[in-house]
């Protein structure tokens, strides 16, 4: 039986553009009916890892690290919204949004590795923050996001206060920086090639077709 391809996905959950290249690398996987040869699995990057925990207001935010004026997020969110529903996935970018601490999120993604759940609820989680604007880091919210994945919320949230678990994630995110990844999303083929943001469906086709039959 040929091995299957290993494809890490270093994302974060408050990243659109992990979104956007993870719905085109999947329409990829299945227009070329790839499906049960690839094994995807998410890696943990914070594109904000000293967010407090009350959050920051988005447009704030975007000022204040990228030195984006008002007319150039709201072309930036228009852009992004279409590129949304070219993959049909919906982007609600509204006055009070807020950007949030995303560390528990990577170590409930982390525990539902186990259960093959972490593509789910990692889609799961990207459209409770960009599309029904929820707060991902707050507790309720997380719990009910769990259930909805099928996953037992109530162990999933013991490993929110266990050291050991935001330890790993935090060194899984190290592990990554050391490889050089500087930016998500990036895709990892098989942990010897990588392509970086969210490339349009053509050229993943392209990687996973050469891929594929190199394997």
């Amino acid at each position: 039986m040929k091995e299957k391809l290993k494809i890490d996905i270093v994302s974060d959950v408050v990243c659109p553009w992990c979104t956007i290249g993870y719905k085109r690398l999947e329409k990829a996987i299945t227009d070329l009916g790839i499906q049960d040869q690839v094994d995807i699995e998410w890696q943990p990057f914070e594109l904000n890892p000293d967010m407090p925990a009350e959050g920051q207001n988005l447009h704030e935010h975007l000022a204040e690290k990228y030195g984006s004026t008002s007319e150039q997020q709201i072309a930036s969110h228009q852009h992004m919204v279409a590129a949304g529903e070219d993959v049909d996935f919906k982007f609600d970018y509204f006055d009070d949004m807020r950007i949030v601490n995303t560390l528990d999120a990577h170590i409930l993604l982390d525990y539902a590795k186990q259960f093959g759940k972490q593509t789910e609820l990692k889609m799961l989680l990207t459209r409770a923050f960009f599309s029904d604007r929820k707060d991902v880091s707050d507790r309720m919210a997380l719990k009910q996001i769990l259930l909805d994945a099928g996953l037992n919320a109530d162990e999933a949230l013991t490993k929110l206060e266990d050291e050991k678990s935001r330890t790993e994630v935090k060194n899984a995110e190290e592990f990554w920086r050391q490889l050089g990844v500087t930016s998500v999303p990036t895709i990892v083929f098989n942990r010897k090639s990588a392509v970086t943001g969210a490339q349009p469906v053509d050229v993943f086709k392209q990687v996973l077709s050469e891929l594929i039959k190199e394997s």
